[in-house]
């Protein structure tokens, strides 16, 4: 296998484009496309043949969940369960951009996707090729970085091209990501307005607790 590399417009997606992307996912396949950070791969997350391909692909810890990528806010609210008003605080302020937010998955999300953790990671992209996407399919996808484990995350296709070429059917080249920190990612998972930072990446800390606190 090697991979087809298709260019799509990082801020205008041609839609017939998107549709060949969505086809293909549709299908069960993994696409590399770009997020606000890094290169992604894509996969239907009810599909659990193509969420396993990730696994397989990035040697990832199975108990590792996937996060999810979705194009606006109101669909966290299909996809999880018991969201308060931390996240609303967050995804009002944050949404689209670099933050991903565990909260509880809800009962239509697969276990596998969650790790068997029962939490989900959401994250609204800046990227219009993403959102594009997930619009096309109806579904959210898998945004989990475009990379072998080991290897350093892709924030061009050329990247993507040279780690995975010969793993994965659809690389989009979108041109460079216009960031080259990672996603910050804020734990609501535990209720009650409770939150934690897992790790600090293109949002600062003290802005989430700025955020929090009004």
């Amino acid at each position: 296998m090697t991979a087809e590399v298709l260019s799509i417009h990082p801020t205008k997606p041609e839609p017939d484009r998107i549709a060949r992307v969505v086809q293909s996912i549709a299908a069960g396949n993994v696409a590399a496309l770009p997020t606000d950070t890094f290169y992604g791969l894509a996969v239907d997350p009810v599909n659990l043949r193509a969420v396993e391909r990730i696994y397989e692909i990035k040697t990832r810890a199975r108990h590792k969940p996937l996060s999810l990528l979705i194009s606006e806010t109101a669909q966290a609210y299909g996809l999880a369960r018991q969201l308060d008003t931390a996240f609303d605080r967050l995804a009002e302020r944050f949404w689209p951009g670099p933050l991903t937010i565990i909260v509880k998955a809800g009962a239509r999300l697969p276990l596998r996707v969650t790790a068997n953790t029962g939490n989900v990671a959401l994250r609204v992209p800046e990227a219009a090729i993403a959102r594009a996407v997930v619009d096309s399919l109806g579904l959210p996808i898998t945004a989990t970085s475009a990379n072998l484990r080991g290897m350093p995350e892709c924030t061009d296709a050329h990247f993507v091209r040279a780690q995975l070429a010969d793993q994965i059917p659809l690389i989009v080249d979108g041109g460079a990501t216009p960031r080259s920190l990672p996603t910050t990612i804020v734990d609501l998972s535990g209720g009650g307005n409770s939150w934690m930072i897992l790790r600090e990446g293109a949002i600062p800390t003290h802005e989430i607790a700025l955020t929090l606190q009004h």
